[in-house]
């Protein structure tokens, strides 16, 4: 159990001082006659005992101040000695299962790369801003490597070493390596924006009514590529025309499968996509729960989740980039992606509706994320802004 008070004591330096006759100083001249420092003295959460030196009086009150809270709350315990391989072992057990597939597939990755090219075995707490900063330069140097994969490397490894301040206890608070290394600036690439021109030849290029209702139900509805093959004939609110993007539960029918996020969200359907999806239904095998996964692949994914095959990264549906890419290139409009079918609803939604809301549609975890990446200018908006100022000039000519 720690003690509750953090203490402030001299610690004095050199001889005791002598007077004109050489006996030694009074005790009580000491402060004014004798060199010392300060000392901030406190004990652990295991009662081991720890200090810290400083010149002035004024910045160990400063200190202890701050350590007087720690000490308190259980958290006054200095770091203890770990290597970075040990560390990097550890970290890949630990985080196993608390995020993501894909985020877990980062941290491993990058923090072997930084041991790689550090060693493994320097002391966790020993590691300085110059060594991450050496690590973000070493990888710029690639020219295998783009920089938005250094800028992702960086923030992977800003975020490893929180986890090791709190709650490992094995870095200072105030010591990430990581902390101040700025990420490297991008020339921001243009928002490819599908209008609805486009987006009706897609339609009439698409071969099944598969194919038709995917790309409706990502046009319409702002859905992620994965939101849209785990969709269940239960997701589908058909009265109130909403789809609910919900966390699956592993049964002998269903993959257990997330949101992005360990987010739920209900978004909006647009009739076509409805009307579609009903064509479906019609004809879907009976007591299959899946809109856009067949029986047949649900039973090889089964499979190979017995067999430990199976992961939150494997293709749910083979093959299906490339066979939109066909469709795009039959419909004869300019390249775009799947994931720009959700970019465009977005920006649809953003010309009608409060932007808090599309935020909240669109699942972001960070409204920036939505202002940045998601917000495409359309040419009828460069159009709209040059009718800004004409309407200003117009009014300012009958004044």
């Amino acid at each position: 159990m720690a003690i509750e008070k953090v203490g402030i004591y001299r610690k004095w330096l050199g001889a005791v001082p002598k007077d004109e006759s050489g006996k030694p100083t009074p005790r009580l001249l000491w402060p004014n006659e004798r060199r010392h420092h300060w000392v901030v003295r406190w004990k652990g959460s295991c009662g081991k005992k720890y200090g810290k030196v400083f010149e002035t009086k004024k910045e160990a009150q400063q200190y202890a101040m701050g350590m007087q809270g720690k000490v308190l709350s259980g958290q006054a315990d200095k770091p203890q000695k770990i290597t970075l391989h040990e560390f990097r072992l550890e970290h890949e057990q630990i985080i196993r299962g608390q995020i993501s597939y894909g985020t877990y597939q980062e941290h491993k990755k990058t923090l072997e790369l930084f041991e790689n090219f550090i060693g493994g075995s320097i002391e966790l707490r020993k590691i300085s801003p110059s060594n991450a900063e050496a690590f973000a330069a070493d990888r710029l140097a690639s020219k295998e490597i783009s920089i938005a994969t250094v800028n992702k490397y960086i923030r992977t490894l800003k975020s490893i070493f929180n986890r090791a301040i709190d709650p490992r206890g094995y870095i200072a608070e105030g010591h990430n390596p990581f902390s101040k290394i700025k990420l490297r600036k991008l020339t921001d690439k243009p928002k490819r924006y599908i209008n609805i021109k486009e987006y009706c030849a897609l339609m009439e290029s698409a071969d099944g009514i598969w194919w038709k209702a995917f790309i409706s139900v990502a046009y319409s509805s702002g859905l992620r590529l994965n939101e849209i093959l785990h969709l269940t004939w239960n997701d589908i609110d058909f009265d109130n025309q909403r789809i609910n993007v919900t966390a699956k539960k592993a049964n002998d029918k269903i993959i257990k499968w997330e949101p992005k996020g360990r987010k739920n969200r209900v978004v909006p359907i647009s009739d076509q996509a409805l009307k579609l999806l009903v064509d479906i239904q019609v004809n879907a095998p009976e007591g299959h729960p899946y809109i856009f996964i067949s029986p047949q692949r649900l039973e090889r994914i089964t499979r190979r989740i017995e067999k430990d095959k199976w992961n939150e990264r494997s293709e749910t549906i083979n093959n299906i980039g490339r066979n939109f890419k066909a469709i795009r290139a039959k419909a004869g409009i300019a390249k775009c992606t799947i994931h720009d079918l959700r970019r465009s609803a977005i920006t649809n939604w953003a010309e009608k509706l409060p932007f808090q809301v599309v935020h909240k549609l669109a699942g972001h975890f960070n409204i920036k994320t939505t202002m940045d990446h998601y917000l495409a200018v359309r040419p009828e908006d460069f159009k709209s802004a040059g009718e800004v100022f004409n309407k200003i000039f117009e009014k300012a000519k009958l004044n």
